[in-house]
């Protein structure tokens, strides 16, 4: 069985609190069932199921920490984890920054399982790979895919009473459409929620149209041009940034919201004034587990208000040290935006160039988060409000605390997921003001 029930999972989590004789203990049982489904050079070659179950006891001597898992649940093997847990804490150091399990906590579910994205089938999956490449086929082209789905629960309990149970889906698309010479590439992915939502033929063809038209890309120099992101071009970058939210960087010193002389950012304006970015655990579109890695009870909360810091990720560790209160870690990132689509941003353009999609992004310099990477898989000149021609991809040194200071105009957002985390985002489209691309690139 690799999806418990609320009782089932609080059974086997009662079982080993009550098993240790640890001054502490917190067990987390998990599980899924994932399918999948991937194709390339227009051929399905892998599909399946994994089902997995697991169960995960840490336990503490005052600062000595011990983890165990096991994978089966009679009782031998729960008393068998724990006493592992036991022994491979007595054996740790103590650990200087050790925070004590949660104490009671009240979570308020949010909705995070899709009955259509859990009933997929076997079926759904190669009808999905079926859609996608039947068209590309028919013109010519050569698709390349990936389908993930799944359903999951997680539940936890810990010596201090506290106890949480949830159940989530997960839904995500890929695919990049290639001319038979490999000279033009198109790229769409697909995050959802709800598997109803999820038109394989619409999201196929816009991949087709991109690959089509971006062959023969005529090169253009290097410098600083007014672009186009679409929204999982930006994510990729929006996302990196974001990682930089700790307070504890800040307050030492190691990050871009590290104030000269000590001290964060907090509060000051670091944005242009129309980003707003906040996370809610509720929120309809892109729902997240109530509760973070600590077992601690997330927030709706503001992020970036009116381009000004608005709230720093404590650790609780961190938090006890600088006197602040602790809450869940966000899950999810929200931006605003306006209403207009790419192809509504691209009619507003006089000349820019057209991002389908950011790759390959490294760090270059943390203190103000420079990043390099790559475009790829549909890149194109745009010129009083039309696409042109395609051009050759490029190299990009930019950081999106520059680029966010560089807005133009924003459009609608839409739920993508981000690169370089685990964030669930809604990202619009946004047009923004001297991009700098470094050099020419050779990927399509």
């Amino acid at each position: 069985m690799s999806i418990y029930t609320e009782q089932e999972a609080r059974a086997i989590l009662d079982k080993v609190i009550a098993l240790s004789k640890a001054d502490e203990c917190t067990a987390t049982l998990s599980g899924g069932i994932n399918g999948n489904v991937r194709f390339a050079l227009n051929n399905v070659s892998t599909a399946g199921v994994v089902e997995d179950t697991q169960l995960a006891v840490q336990v503490a001597f005052g600062k000595r920490v011990g983890v165990a898992t096991v994978n089966a649940f009679d009782d031998a093997s729960l008393e068998r984890v724990v006493r592992r847990a036991e022994d491979l804490a007595r054996l740790a150091p103590e650990n200087p920054e050790f925070m004590p399990a949660v104490q009671k906590q009240t979570y308020k579910p949010s909705p995070t399982f899709s009955e259509s994205t859990a009933a997929i089938t076997p079926e759904f999956r190669a009808k999905v790979a079926a859609e996608s490449i039947g068209p590309c086929k028919q013109d010519g082209l050569v698709a390349a895919g990936f389908l993930e789905d799944g359903q999951n629960f997680t539940a936890f309990a810990n010596s201090n009473g506290n106890f949480g149970y949830q159940r989530g889906t997960g839904f995500d698309y890929t695919c990049t459409v290639r001319t038979a010479d490999g000279r033009g590439s198109g790229w769409v992915g697909r995050n959802l929620k709800d598997a109803a939502d999820f038109d394989t033929g619409q999201d196929i063809r816009t991949a087709i149209r991109k690959a089509a038209a971006s062959v023969d890309a005529k090169a253009l120099e290097p410098g600083k041009y007014t672009v186009i992101l679409e929204p999982a071009a930006a994510a990729g970058l929006i996302s990196f940034m974001m990682n930089f939210f700790d307070a504890r960087s800040a307050d030492e010193g190691r990050s871009f919201l590290s104030k000269k002389g000590g001290g964060n950012k907090l509060g000051e304006l670091v944005y242009d004034p129309r980003v707003n970015i906040h996370a809610d655990p509720w929120n309809p579109e892109a729902p997240v587990m109530p509760w973070d890695g600590d077992g601690l009870p997330r927030e709706r909360m503001a992020i970036i208000e009116n381009g000004k810091i608005a709230n720093l990720d404590y650790s609780r560790y961190w938090a006890q040290k600088q006197g602040k209160r602790a809450v869940g870690s966000p899950g999810n990132l929200l931006m605003a935006g306006g209403d207009k689509s790419t192809a509504e941003l691209v009619r507003g353009t006089q000349k820019g160039i057209l991002v389908t999609r950011t790759w390959y992004i490294r760090m270059v310099d943390p203190q103000t988060v420079l990043l390099t990477g790559l475009t790829r898989d549909g890149t194109f000149y745009i010129e009083n409000g039309e696409i042109k021609h395609p051009v050759k991809n490029f190299r990009f040194n930019e950081s999106p605390v520059i680029m966010l200071n560089n807005i133009d105009e924003l459009g609608k957002p839409v739920r993508v997921a981000g690169d370089e985390s685990s964030y669930v985002m809604m990202i619009p489209p946004m047009r923004l003001r001297d991009f700098t691309f470094t050099s020419l690139s050779d990927a399509v």
